[in-house]
């Protein structure tokens, strides 16, 4: 097994291994980890959103927009579908974009009574800029990470997230 440094939840294993030594309590271990890299990664990443004047959720929204290709618009429930959160929500995300100009509601000429949510100019300029930021900003926070570790802890992560989301 390789060595390697201590950090602050070697601490509190420890502590539960003297307290409770009947217990296996590594999993707090990987799931004390994750919790506390979650924290520290949606910070770092809020950071480089607020830079741009927006909101993770906002940032998802454009992106989503964005990544779904020319004309960049998608129906309020494709939106709310792809990012897992309710309709309500969306709404209200939906609302702060248009009011910043950044999207718009448009007929939907497949649906009379629908409408779509489209990227306007501006919207297309602010994601793309945010967007390179972001992939940059991502890529200096896995910086402590080699190429083959990066490698590895993406197969394991989405071999954990997939029996999660494959779970009915």
């Amino acid at each position: 097994m390789v060595s390697r440094p201590n950090d602050p939840v070697d601490k509190i294993l420890a502590q539960w291994a003297r307290e409770r030594p009947d217990l296996d309590v590594s999993p707090m271990g990987l799931i004390g980890r994750t919790t506390r890299l979650a924290n520290y990664l949606r910070k770092a990443i809020g950071q480089t959103f607020a830079e741009f004047g927006l909101l993770p959720g906002e940032f998802d929204v454009l992106a989503t927009l964005r990544r779904s290709g020319s004309p960049y618009q998608l129906s309020p429930t494709e939106l709310f579908k792809s990012m897992m959160v309710s309709s309500g929500t969306m709404t209200n995300r939906i609302d702060r974009l248009e009011s910043s100009a950044l999207v718009r509601r448009i007929p939907d000429p497949g649906d009379r009574r629908g409408t779509l949510i489209c990227l306007t100019d501006k919207g297309f300029e602010l994601i793309d800029a945010a967007v390179t930021a972001h992939v940059a900003n991502e890529h200096r926070i896995l910086e402590a990470l080699d190429d083959s570790e990066k490698e590895a802890l993406a197969q394991l992560l989405s071999k954990l997230l997939l029996s999660f989301e494959e779970t009915p």
